[in-house]
């Protein structure tokens, strides 16, 4: 019985080809597809790529290389009867070598013709921290280059606390897309900086943004969090699976049963003590690693492929790996723009091929494209008031209680609604910036605080009368 062609296998030898400028001879081809595809098979379906005029043969005999074609085009092509024209369908994509595109092929196949495979102990056996590197020296000094601080003197973190208010946006929505959340870029800056969910998406979804925010201010407002440690793996897992979990026990939890993986024929390890074991020696050996790059990979791609959590294994690795480059004051990685079905055959390649080719595409891609939304935007963002950005939550309740309770702005009132959550030692400074806030308040601006403009419009005419404010606030 003949075997069965994938219905995707010619697009995905176009995509192999014309990903090299100059094409590729039959060996480089075999190789890079290793033995999903049999010699005479293969000359068989590129000599028919080549009578349809999707790539061209140069040269003879040993000589043959094979190229794209400049007159076709790039993507997938649906044909509708009930029209006259072709509509090119481009899928969305990061640029991939020759290994990714081999790796994105055998994991587009259909799940029935991939042999189901189990956790491979040599894949982490077989690197050597400071030996052993995924990411090769040349790429990793480019990597540096692109994500290096204007102030590389200033303190772990500077750079991250300087872009936090964006980065909370980018990488809470971008990180969240990759799970297949439904909001948008404009509704998370909402959500993060008003509280205002969006109408029409879940509570789910909407709980997934926020589980982001409070993960990533856990590492950036105070850098001695941010540790490739296990307390911090977990307490990063706790932090984004709040909630969600069908369990609630499981959050902040290693596994204790098996799980499996959908659309994929991965099946991690089952044995919780063999798991914790297993956490363990993964967090060490990433902990060992020196070149923050090669650490922020290594926690991308072992994280995931171990599965220690019950769910939510894929957000904590995205975040973990901003540790070391929060630590070394580098760019952070938002995962910005990164087309889902890249990441996912990424992940895919890493679970059934233990390889890391495509994964490594989609790393270097992502965090150029995150230095370009920060480094060069750098100098002209004002650095955020972290000690504001710490009490944001309690500054706005001390306003709208004072408020909504019809009272004057004097030192006495706002020290007797200071909060509890409120230090000792910052006490003062936490009621100066209170009447701060009361100063800059106009009927624009007090949305903010969940106050409707009438409401505020009825007490300043009581309380708030621009000269008799300006003498409690002593201005």
């Amino acid at each position: 019985m003949p075997s069965i062609t994938p219905p995707t296998e010619p697009d995905q030898l176009v995509a192999l080809i014309t990903a090299q400028p100059d094409g590729l001879g039959i060996e480089a081809i075999t190789q890079a597809l290793g033995d999903s595809l049999k010699r005479r098979t293969l000359q068989r379906r590129l000599a028919t790529l080549v009578a349809q005029g999707r790539i061209q043969m140069q040269g003879e005999a040993r000589a043959v290389r094979y190229v794209r074609n400049p007159q076709s085009v790039t993507g997938f092509l649906s044909a509708h009867e009930a029209a006259d024209t072709v509509q090119a369908v481009a899928e969305v994509y990061v640029p991939t070598s020759p290994e990714g595109e081999a790796i994105k092929a055998y994991v587009r196949q259909p799940r029935a013709m991939r042999a189901p495979v189990g956790y491979q102990l040599a894949f982490l056996e077989q690197y050597q921290p400071n030996h052993t590197a995924y990411l090769p020296p040349a790429l990793r000094d480019q990597l540096h280059t692109m994500g290096r601080a204007r102030t590389e003197q200033t303190p772990a973190g500077t750079f991250a606390r300087d872009i936090l208010n964006r980065l909370l946006i980018d990488l809470s929505w971008a990180s969240s897309m990759l799970e297949g959340n439904t909001y948008s870029r404009l509704d998370t800056e909402r959500l993060i900086e008003f509280g205002q969910a969006t109408e029409g998406k879940t509570a789910l979804e909407t709980q997934m943004i926020l589980n982001h925010k409070q993960a990533i201010e856990y590492l950036v407002l105070d850098p001695n969090h941010a540790q490739v440690t296990p307390d911090c793996i977990i307490a990063l897992h706790a932090f984004l699976s709040d909630g969600l979990m069908a369990d609630p026990t499981a959050v902040g939890r290693l596994r204790r049963r098996a799980v499996e993986i959908g659309g994929s024929v991965y099946l991690p390890v089952a044995l919780p003590q063999r798991l914790e074991e297993l956490f363990g020696i993964v967090i060490q050996m990433a902990a060992e690693i020196d070149d923050p790059f090669e650490q922020a990979f290594f926690l991308m791609v072992h994280l995931p492929y171990l599965q220690p959590f019950e769910d939510v294994n894929k957000r904590t690795s995205r975040l973990a790996a901003n540790i070391p480059l929060i630590r070394h004051n580098l760019c952070p990685l938002s995962f910005i723009d990164v087309p889902q079905a890249a990441y996912v055959d990424a992940m895919m390649g890493v679970y059934e091929l233990n390889r890391v080719e495509l994964l490594r595409d989609v790393f270097v891609w992502a965090y150029e494209r995150s230095c370009q939304q920060y480094v060069a935007v750098k100098q002209n963002l004002v650095p955020p008031d972290i000690f504001r950005l710490r009490y944001r939550q309690a500054l706005s309740d001390v306003v709208a209680a004072i408020i909504q309770n019809d009272e004057a702005v004097t030192l006495a009132t706002v020290s007797a609604r200071l909060p509890p959550t409120v230090a000792a030692a910052d006490a003062a400074h936490f009621t100066q910036l209170v009447l701060q806030e009361f100063a800059a308040l106009h009927p624009g601006n007090v949305v903010r605080f969940g106050i409707r403009p009438l409401v505020f419009a009825a007490w300043k005419e009581r309380h708030g009368g621009d000269s008799g404010l300006g003498a409690r606030l002593g201005t």
